[in-house]
């Protein structure tokens, strides 16, 4: 299945996703990339001025939802359904890192790591799954490589949320298959607002010294990430899930 220009019909044509994590970084792109492709997109993020702005460009509707706030996710789902009609597909882009040794990180860092990247995804999609099992639904997870082999000190939290989301997307496929695909998508580093500490001292002409090792030899872009988001959502990869897609430049293959 591919997009059909002349005919304007894309990849994700009368699909209704929400895409969390929207406002910046691989969200957004995801989000630009979706509704080009034919979807109806919600927005989720805690930021709601750049939320706005992501609305603005892309044609997403946005909701204000703090990823740890259960109750939130309830509520921005249920609006969600009712403002797009029902509910086809989820991806679950919302993270935060934290680079903390684990003689700094406190109970609250960690409880709060925790909350976003993994308790956040799982209340998302315990909520959506009710809309999601009625026409082949479909969810995304995007992990981390960190999640698959942590190579950094101050990561222990981070990794370990990530590598939770894997399982749990594994878990969660068994579960609802299958009426509905979940899948989990493992980037490298990725040139996002969330890792400009990495490029602070190196500039877009220098790959970071943590993407030095990578096979690519740079990090990559929001887009190549949003387009592996693509794949696992779209008919493409109908016979896919339970599996996590790599999209690291080469960072873990050997």
């Amino acid at each position: 299945m591919t997009s059909d220009k002349a005919t304007g019909r894309g990849r994700l044509e009368g699909r209704r996703i929400i895409v969390t994590g929207a406002a910046s970084g691989i969200g957004l792109a995801t989000a630009r990339l979706f509704v080009n492709e034919g979807a109806a997109v919600a927005l989720f993020d805690v930021d709601t001025n750049r939320l706005e702005q992501a609305a603005g460009t892309t044609g997403g509707l946005p909701f204000t939802v703090d990823m740890a706030d259960s109750a939130a996710i309830a509520r921005g789902t249920a609006a969600a359904a009712e403002a797009l009609g029902g509910l086809d597909g989820v991806v679950n882009c919302a993270g935060i890192a934290l680079l903390k040794t684990i003689g700094e990180i406190s109970d609250s860092d960690w409880q709060w790591v925790l909350a976003v990247n993994l308790s956040g995804p799982f209340a998302l999609c315990r909520e959506a799954l009710p809309w999601l099992r009625r026409d082949g639904g479909t969810i995304v997870n995007v992990a981390s490589g960190a999640g698959l082999l942590p190579n950094g000190p101050g990561s222990t939290a981070y990794s370990a949320s990530k590598a939770g989301l894997i399982g749990f997307t594994k878990a969660l496929a068994a579960e609802v298959a299958p009426e509905v695909r979940v899948n989990a998508l493992c980037p490298g580093l990725t040139q996002t607002p969330m890792t400009a500490f990495a490029f602070e001292e190196h500039g877009d002409a220098k790959p970071p010294l943590s993407a030095a090792s990578y096979a690519m030899k740079r990090a990559a872009q929001p887009e190549e990430i949003a387009a592996g988001c693509l794949y696992l959502t779209s008919g493409e990869s109908s016979f896919v899930t339970g599996s996590t897609l790599v999209v690291d430049g080469g960072r873990i293959f050997h």
